[in-house]
């Protein structure tokens, strides 16, 4: 792993205390609630865990990758949903920070770096699910600006979102090079915010969808230009892939952790739980697990620090850390028995959390597909 910078090691510090202290005493409430914690992202903002991948000169913090990676672990290692809501926030503020226009990064940044604004990326389409170059969504350029129509899906942090990155298509013929993005502030008249997803679990992402009807967006707002959206979008798909697994061994540390506490404090049967082969040769292979996702996180990490082509690593290390964070949460909770099942303990939204895993930035199929081009060239 890359030795982080000094201001790096304390904004991880401080994102493990936010993790203990804030986060974890409000998760359960949150998730019975299903509602996006808007005061709890402004607090995150006020501990500094906004800008971190904007640069400094415009007000950020400018973190390597491995930086994120391990501020992301310590937020999941409570709630995966709160880690990628304010991940998605910081990605937003990115976006805006390297293809922006100075005005926009001027009205936009500030107010999005004390969460006043909360932003989202809206890519995804009912109809396209994983292929982001079937974008269906219209815009039309008029003399009055471009003119959008269309639905988004999937929208993390969209039943609060403020500000909102839109993907769509300026010209049909042309495919993913007619992709261009947009900032639309959500209250422009055309813009339709649609119910929360009904989700198994997950309820703090905020995922809902979009309606676009007729919504003129000023010619300013143009965030990327047709020709360069979809690159645009692609551009972080590797530290985003990454990110996802270091959410994944965050969750799983933290149910490992649970469990062996459980089994070492609990008798049955005349004996310490702890003292069962059995269970000890369990948790011993969600350990190794641990091991191989943590290094898997950090060794595309490492080449995304280092500039190196990162897409190959970062697809194995996401597969490989949904898979295990899944099948060792459960696991986990396997070792507590039925008190595994108890809201008491963060087991079940961990679960929740790993399955959700597996679909963010590219599912377990799209990772196949990276890593079989490679292999057959």
């Amino acid at each position: 792993m890359n030795e982080l910078a000094a201001e790096e090691q304390k904004t991880v510090a401080r994102a493990r205390s936010f993790a203990k202290q804030v986060a974890a005493p409000n998760a359960a409430a949150w998730e019975a609630e299903r509602q996006l914690p808007r005061t709890i992202l402004k607090a995150a903002a006020e501990k500094g865990l906004t800008g971190l991948l904007v640069p400094e000169h415009l007000g950020g913090k400018a973190h390597s990758a491995t930086a994120l990676a391990q501020i992301l672990e310590a937020l999941a290692s409570v709630d995966l949903a709160l880690a990628f809501s304010l991940v998605v926030h910081n990605n937003h503020m990115g976006a805006i920070a390297r293809f922006g226009s100075p005005a926009l990064q001027e009205r936009y940044l500030p107010e999005l770096m004390t969460v006043e604004r909360l932003g989202a990326f809206l890519l995804t389409e009912p109809e396209g699910g994983s292929d982001a170059a079937a974008i269906r969504t219209r815009a039309e350029n008029t003399a009055n600006g471009w003119r959008i129509s269309g639905r988004k899906a999937w929208v993390t942090n969209g039943t609060e979102a403020d500000l909102l990155s839109v993907y769509a298509q300026t010209d049909p013929a042309a495919g993913w090079r007619g992709i261009a993005a947009f900032l639309v502030e959500a209250d422009t008249p055309g813009v339709i915010r649609e119910d929360a997803y009904d989700l198994v679990g997950g309820h703090a992402l905020g995922a809902c969808g979009f309606r676009f009807e007729d919504c003129l967006v000023p010619a300013e707002n143009l965030l990327v230009p047709p020709g360069e959206g979809f690159k645009a979008a692609m551009a972080g798909i590797d530290l985003a892939r990454a990110g996802v697994a270091a959410m994944c061994t965050g969750m799983l540390a933290a149910s490992l952790a649970i469990a062996v506490d459980y089994l070492a404090n609990r008798d049955a049967f005349g004996a310490r739980l702890s003292t069962r082969q059995g269970l000890q040769w369990q948790l011993a292979d969600v350990a190794t697990d641990l091991e191989a996702m943590r290094l898997l996180t950090y060794a595309a990490t490492a080449a995304l620090d280092a500039e190196r082509f990162a897409a190959i690593a970062a697809a194995h290390a996401k597969k490989f850390a949904t898979r295990a964070a899944l099948s060792g949460v459960s696991t986990c909770m396997q070792a507590l028995g039925a008190n595994g099942l108890k809201q008491e303990y963060p087991l079940a939204r961990h679960l929740a959390g790993a399955k959700i895993a597996q679909y963010l930035d590219g599912t377990t199929e799209i990772q196949n597909i990276v890593i079989s081009r490679d292999l057959f060239g």
